[in-house]
């Protein structure tokens, strides 16, 4: 079965070759022009995945991304954006963006990261499930129920807090986790003295996952943090 995309794009140019490139690669494609006509066809393709570009007539993608995401929460979204300022980045993320790329862009990347987008969905829904036996996180495999980390050098045994902090990561993928959230719902509280040990922590993640350059927990000052797992 080919993987449907739904790819939102006005701009003519870039939005044939893209197009044309993703049915040549094997993708089932639907292609919208306009922000304002995309939510009356979408349930009736029901893709696996949407590359939505940000500026868009009659709806802007920001607003079109939590549309979609109200009513299909765990669908990756790849926002293309021409705009360089992190807080346009940031509000991509908080609107359900699991990715982004900025114009102009290769193509190349561009099924690259289709891809990778489609296989940390897979891991979400694995992590998620406390009962699953493995789950495969870039060059590494988490095994929930031993909190055992096994690496490419080895396997790394993780604390408990450590496991729960690694699962609420790696279940939110491309999303942003609160910091606030991580504190109340592994700390009980969000105190100075436990944001501090949150801390900590999370340069202990980074430290376990540094053999595989393509998994990031990148820190969102102000806000939380990405868990990153790129192709």
């Amino acid at each position: 079965m080919k993987t449907k995309v739904f790819y939102i794009e006005d701009e003519p140019n870039l939005g044939k070759i893209t197009y044309d490139t993703l049915k040549l690669q094997g993708f089932e494609v639907v292609w919208e022009t306009d922000g304002g006509k995309v939510m009356d066809h979408f349930d009736a393709f029901m893709p696996d995945l949407c590359v939505l570009d940000i500026m868009l007539p009659n709806v802007d993608g920001l607003s079109l991304c939590q549309q979609i995401k109200s009513r299909y929460p765990a669908l990756p979204i790849i926002f293309l954006t021409a705009k360089t300022d992190t807080d346009d980045l940031v509000k991509g993320f908080e609107a359900g963006g699991t990715d982004y790329m900025r114009k102009p862009f290769s193509i190349q990347e561009l099924i690259v990261r289709i891809k990778n987008q489609l296989t940390i969905h897979q891991v979400q829904a694995t992590v998620s499930n406390n009962d699953n036996e493995e789950v495969i996180i870039g060059e590494y495999k988490y095994l929930p129920k031993r909190y055992e980390l096994i690496a490419p050098s080895g396997t790394i045994n993780l604390s408990s807090r450590e496991g729960e902090l690694l699962q609420m990561m790696a279940g939110k993928g491309s999303q942003i986790i609160e910091r606030k959230d991580i504190l109340m719902k592994i700390w009980g509280d969000d105190s100075f003295f436990n944001s501090r040990n949150l801390d900590v922590y999370v340069k202990k993640l980074r430290n376990y996952f540094s053999e595989d350059e393509n998994i990031e927990i990148q820190t969102l000052r102000g806000k939380g943090y990405l868990f990153l797992v790129r192709a």
